[in-house]
């Protein structure tokens, strides 16, 4: 099974570069202009859609799809049973969704589509809208799509929904017809079972009309906020509130979605980023907020600013933290988080929401391919910054430990599969979060610290706003490194091989002390080696593995071995000490590489008695 997953990421990861390499780079390219209306007294939402589709591709669009995402929130829904049959349900979910009643549930009606003024033909299929387009749509072409749609906004069940737990009126994510992507593996168009999005970059310019006592807060920039009264000031600045509903422009550019929240409750702060963005914070102020919002928004800065050194400046003029949404979740321009809580418990999930805009909303790889290169990237980064901030050590502890624990369990499945593919939950989300991170860190071991912050940094300038592979990202870190780095991204996507070494035996022969390492587990990995002796001294050995074609430059002036090819199971180390010379012995002391037993990496020769060989 693990052979088979490994044949198919390989001619995954090929065809993507080949397809890249022989088509050259393009990607779509969307421009949406949109006016709606939402009644606070039904839920319900009228909109007009109007969309600038840009065919950048070298093939001719028969068709295209659309995504209607609150459709998954409906009795019989693929969200609603699979959320009822998989092993452990999401508790967000579970079986809520079989519960709604009809005033409760979410939808998305099409009622007319256009195309260049021709009407369309279309079927709706649960969450996707298909398309057949009235006249082909050629390469390096646009066409012009006109909507007339109406949704019911459901009961907040997962990200999207009204009436939260925590009193948030209104939480519009994926509440619009949304494009699907088309790139070089096709159309993008999945049902909406679980999780993880992705986008088209592109514009847009969206009208927001609600009842006058509604603050609004999303996706970029507000446009007549003298008009509306909240000015980004106070709400009681209005004057006199319209008799009528209140007509609130957004404005966003180069963004992959446009997610907006509305309540009458909004409290609105802001702090800037020294040479950043103006951060802005909605939210509940109450006995349950008040305190811990405020020094959020203290490490909110502090988090932009670790970003935007260790990873690329951040691209836009502002960003939302919105109370909002059933946890957190995280959109161009802002995140919707839950509010209560601890300050420890907010100010994580705030970092981490934040983090997407770098790896989510900046570079935005398929996170429904690939949600490791999202999910366990932005965990990477949060964790460093909030650790940087507090002065913690150990920041990905939590990312080993849980990997360790899925192992055990006997869950685990290759990281590389379409998120909502995992048999379990559990598996997808150590895949994603975990493995992701330890991903990163790993790559550390291998390459260098140095090394590797600069490879981040130039992935992010070569990539952003491209929606990189998995094959795009590797291949900037063998040019920054100057080593091959492929099978590391297959081996710890593509399969559920493991990492384990360990200390074989001591031979003391000709006043040196020859030590016999193993390779237990079936991932092969460079060797750092550090021998400690009884003088307080210690002495760093490297061993490189052969298919990187070289090793690191940087650490403590390793004694650089020769290679350990990766098919070799043993491999013999002479240190030119005598054994009662040496306090200790360890493999990677730095516990990054993610040994899965430990127990034998490292031993003390007063527990060890080297027994002298007859080798000549």
């Amino acid at each position: 099974m693990v052979l088979k997953y490994l044949l198919f990421f390989v001619s995954i990861f090929f065809y993507g570069a080949l397809s890249q390499a022989q088509s050259g780079y393009w990607q779509q390219r969307v421009e949406y202009t949109m006016k709606v209306n939402l009644d606070v007294e039904t839920h319900q939402l009228d909109g007009e859609q109007k969309l600038i589709y840009y065919n950048n591709s070298p093939d001719t669009l028969s068709k295209v799809y659309y995504h209607l995402y609150f459709n998954a929130f409906q009795p019989g829904s693929m969200m609603d049973v699979r959320s009822r049959n998989i092993a452990d349900p999401d508790r967000r979910v579970a079986d809520r969704i079989s519960k709604l009643k009809e005033d409760e549930i979410g939808y998305q009606y099409i009622l007319s589509l256009r195309q260049e003024g021709k009407e369309l033909t279309y079927k709706v299929n649960g969450t996707l809208l298909e398309v057949t387009l009235a006249k082909p749509l050629s390469p390096k072409s646009k066409t012009t799509f006109e909507m007339k749609f109406h949704a019911q906004v459901p009961l907040q069940i997962r990200r999207s929904g009204r009436d939260n737990r925590e009193g948030i009126a209104y939480s519009m994510t994926q509440w619009y017809p949304k494009m699907a992507e088309y790139d070089y593996q096709g159309w993008h168009a999945y049902q909406y079972v679980a999780r993880e999005f992705h986008g088209v970059w592109g514009d847009f310019n969206v009208s927001i009309s609600i009842n006058p006592n509604f603050a609004v807060a999303g996706t970029g920039i507000l446009q007549n906020a003298d008009k509306v009264g909240f000015g980004y000031e106070k709400r009681g600045s209005l004057v006199s509130k319209p008799e009528g509903d209140l007509t609130w422009n957004f404005i966003a550019k180069d963004v992959i979605d446009f997610a907006w929240a509305a309540d009458p409750d909004y409290t609105h702060d802001q702090a800037q980023v020294p040479n950043g963005p103006m951060l802005h914070f909605f939210y509940q102020k109450n006995e349950k907020t008040a305190e811990t919002w405020i020094k959020m928004e203290e490490t909110a800065v502090k988090v932009f600013r670790h970003l935007d050194t260790h990873f690329g400046k951040y691209p836009f003029d502002t960003y939302s933290i919105i109370q909002g949404g059933d946890g957190g979740m995280e959109y161009p321009m802002c995140t919707l988080i839950l509010g209560e809580g601890s300050l420890q418990g907010l100010s994580g999930t705030m970092a981490h929401e934040v983090a997407h805009s770098w790896f989510q909303m900046t570079l935005a790889s398929n996170e429904s391919l690939n949600a490791w290169m999202d999910e366990g990237f932005t965990d990477f980064a949060s964790s460093e910054a909030m650790a940087s901030i507090n002065e913690t050590k150990n920041p990905h502890a939590g990312s080993y430990a849980s990997y360790y624990a899925l192992i055990a369990s006997g869950l685990q499945e290759p990281a590389g599969q379409q998120s909502d593919h995992f048999n379990t939950n559990r598996a997808y989300g150590t895949a994603a979060y975990s493995m992701g991170a330890i991903f990163l860190e790993q790559l550390k071991y291998l390459i260098g610290e140095k090394i590797f912050e600069k490879g981040m940094l130039r992935y992010y300038e070569t990539w952003k706003m491209k929606h990189p592979t998995p094959n795009d990202f590797i291949r900037v870190m063998e040019k920054t490194s100057g080593l091959q780095l492929g099978w590391y991204l297959r081996y710890w996507i593509g399969t559920t091989k493991r990492i384990d070494y360990g200390i074989s035996q001591l031979i003391e022969k000709d006043e040196a002390t020859l030590v016999e390492l193993k390779r237990i587990g079936d991932f092969p990995m460079p060797i750092d080696f550090v021998v400690t002796y009884k003088d307080g001294s210690s002495e760093v050995y490297y061993i490189p593995m052969n298919e990187l074609l070289g090793g690191k430059s940087e650490g403590n002036h390793p004694i650089l071995c020769e290679t350990w090819p990766w098919v070799y199971p043993s491999y013999t180390l002479k240190i030119n000490r005598k054994p009662e010379e040496i306090e200790s012995l360890e493999i990677d002391p730095s516990r990054r590489m993610a040994d899965i037993n430990r127990s034998n990496n490292k031993i003390s020769l007063e527990e060890v008695t080297p027994f002298k060989s007859n080798i000549k």
